[in-house]
């Protein structure tokens, strides 16, 4: 009996070693931004584990959100900018930025298999330990209950769970305007996205003792700029497909209520021709899917239903993306087969189905919600709308930002006596500007070993403007770099030096020891050499700026600053321009002799929500003293000069 008890003590001692782990760097989340975190890690030497509480990666990335948010190609830098160069290489295109979930998936599993990251998948974070000021452990249970000891921890899931578990502060919500000095913060009636007047919110029309319609609150209007704790409004975007042999048909789904959606018929009433554009934003992938996200003023963003998501346990948001499910399916439902549709919508509807190659392991349906926004840490510097303007400018800038300061609506309520959508804010008109290291890490002696850079430090609104994918995975990796870092110095996040993190992001942006490609920009004035009198653009280029030269024979010439000579894929970057030149005329020299080619525009196919596209002008065998000439002369029509591009064949 003894010697049977001694085995058993013997074999739950092995069980229970087998389920501790000590590594380097702990990254919590399988999220686009998880995956490089892990990956540029392991690239640093580093031991490293993947913690994923979903069964898939990549997060909206790889969950629908296929028509990438960018703002400026030139804000998406290292590995991210890899991502979309890997999707492209699978489109036979050098970049592609709008693509199908399934491709998103597997170039994330590409970046798993090049590094051997460890990844646990399904497992959700149950408490972590603390020593001091330091997380010495995080406990996660999925198959089983599972010990992680790490020396750095990254937080890069869209809750913040392993931030706020640790203790570390954080918001919900919006601010007042006046909290950071804003103005687009808080409560805001604006017209984007917004019920024209007159749409009734009750039962029976004119009657408020019938009660509101599904969907409308009872709250009171607060002041504008007022701050709150409604957060911004979630849904799916969603992938359909209208290929015949790929699709299966919207059919009824469980729990449909179609009084969720009479507001929606009230406010075709007051609209003239509606289309399913309308109501849905339907953006073209390839192979004949979609990308839908929410349009106009009843659509698929289930407002003031995700209250409680931030500080819910794994339950209640479970029951919440279960209730966005079922309400985007009746919504799908209703506008195919409600007779009160007008017959044109319904039609439109009936032309799309489920994608069978899709999501094959959850009813051919995105298994992410599009949780917007969830808690946002309040770290060592708070990004504010200053610093989306430019106003306010960092020096320890980990990554740039370019996107619109973008607000879903927050709530749906009775105003004079009509329904109004509040909290849709969208201001742009910015460039590019750097995102603070500081506002990746927590407040010192908060946490010394912990990075954020999804939950990061930002007021609501300037949230808005990073809270894109391609800056999270930019974001990723400047934390990943910053944590190798601070092990390798036996220093603090907040102790690490941050000219050392952004010498390496510059030096080894793919985090592998290959030569970083050579970007060459129009406002490069110690790269450039212009002759004549090019008119200047600020907006709708590759960067800053971008210029024009309109029947004036205009010349510029990039002249990269190459220090190893090499074989190299030389493009430039072409943005839309109206009566673009058919053919403009370029010289390449390769240090030797000169190479004569053109930018033909009618070969530029622009996608997605990018400004433009890069031309390959060829491969060139180049050594220092290169140079590429762009020119109007003999050019019949505009002829744009941007960015030149140098990327070493490998």
């Amino acid at each position: 009996m003894q010697l049977k008890t001694l085995l058993v003590s013997a074999a739950l001692l092995l069980s229970g070693a087998a389920r501790a782990q000590e590594v380097d760097v702990c990254v919590y989340g399988g999220t686009s931004a998880g995956v490089i975190a892990a990956y540029t890690a392991k690239k640093l030497h580093k031991s490293v584990i993947l913690i994923s509480p979903d069964k898939h990666l990549g997060g909206l990335t790889t969950g629908g959100l296929g028509y990438t948010d960018i703002g400026n190609k030139s804000a998406i830098t290292g590995i991210s900018r890899d991502f979309y160069r890997r999707v492209g290489s699978h489109y036979g295109r050098f970049e592609q930025w709008i693509f199908e979930p399934h491709v998103a998936e597997a170039t994330f599993h590409q970046y798993i298999k090049a590094a051997d990251v460890p990844v646990i998948y399904q497992y959700q974070l149950a408490g972590v330990e603390m020593q001091g000021q330091r997380i010495s452990a995080v406990k996660v249970t999925g198959a089983d209950t599972r010990t992680i000891r790490a020396k750095m921890f990254i937080d890069c899931s869209y809750e913040g769970d392993l931030m706020a578990k640790a203790g570390v502060s954080y918001t919900v919500g919006r601010e007042a305007n006046s909290q950071y000095n804003e103005t687009y913060n808080g409560v805001q009636l604006r017209e984007k996205h917004q019920f024209p007047e007159g749409v009734d919110p009750y039962k029976t029309p004119g009657k408020p003792e019938s009660g509101l319609l599904w969907g409308i609150s009872p709250a009171t209007m607060e002041p504008q700029g007022s701050g709150d704790k409604k957060v911004q409004t979630y849904n799916f975007r969603i992938c359909l497909s209208n290929d015949p042999k790929n699709s299966i048909a919207i059919t009824q789904p469980e729990d449909y209520q179609p009084a969720r959606y009479e507001l929606l018929l009230r406010l075709l009433e007051k609209l003239q021709s509606p289309t399913l554009n309308t109501i849905l934003k339907v953006d073209r992938m390839p192979n004949n899917k979609t990308d839908i996200n929410n349009n106009g003023a009843f659509s698929t963003d289930m407002i003031g239903r995700n209250y409680d998501y931030p500080e819910a346990d794994a339950a209640g948001r479970k029951q919440i993306i279960h209730d966005h499910e079922v309400y985007t399916k009746g919504l799908l439902y209703f506008i195919g087969h409600d007779p009160r549709m007008p017959q044109h919508l319904r039609e439109a509807m009936l032309q799309w189905g489920y994608p069978k190659d899709e999501y094959t392991d959850n009813g051919n349906w995105s298994p992410q919600l599009y949780v917007r926004e969830v808690r946002r840490m309040v770290g060592e510097y708070v990004m504010t709308q200053a610093n989306c303007e430019a106003r306010e400018k960092v020096p320890d800038g980990v990554g740039m930002a370019a996107y619109t300061m973008d607000s879903h609506n927050c709530q749906r309520i009775v105003v004079n006596g009509m329904v109004k959508n509040e909290g849709d804010v969208q201001i742009g008109g910015f460039g590019p500007y750097p995102v603070s290291y500081r506002s990746i890490i927590p407040k010192k002696g908060e946490c010394e070993n912990l990075l954020v850079p999804v939950c990061l430090s930002a007021s609501h609104i300037a949230y808005g403007s990073i809270r894109m994918e391609p800056v999270f995975m930019v974001l990723a990796q400047s934390a990943a770099t910053a944590a190798v870092l601070a092990i390798d110095s036996n220093v603090s996040v907040q102790q690490a030096d941050v000219a050392k993190i952004q010498q390496l992001l510059k030096n080894d942006p793919l985090a592998d020891g290959s030569t970083p490609e050579i970007l060459v920009d129009d406002n490069d004035a110690a790269y450039t050499t212009k002759t004549g009198n090019w008119q200047t653009e600020n907006r709708g280029g590759y960067g800053p700026t971008l210029l024009l030269d309109k029947g004036n024979g205009n010349t510029i010439r990039y002249s990269p600053a190459i220090k190893k000579a090499g074989s190299y894929q030389v493009y430039t970057y072409v943005p839309r321009v109206a009566d673009h030149a058919p053919v403009t005329p370029v010289q390449v020299f390769d240090g030797r002799k000169q190479h004569s080619t053109a930018i033909k525009s009618g070969e530029v196919k622009v996608e997605g929500q990018t400004s433009g596209e890069w031309v390959d002008l060829g491969k060139y065998a180049l050594q220092p003293g290169a140079w590429v000439e762009l020119s109007g002369k003999g050019a019949k029509g505009v002829v744009v000069a941007d960015a030149v591009l140098f990327v070493p064949v490998k």
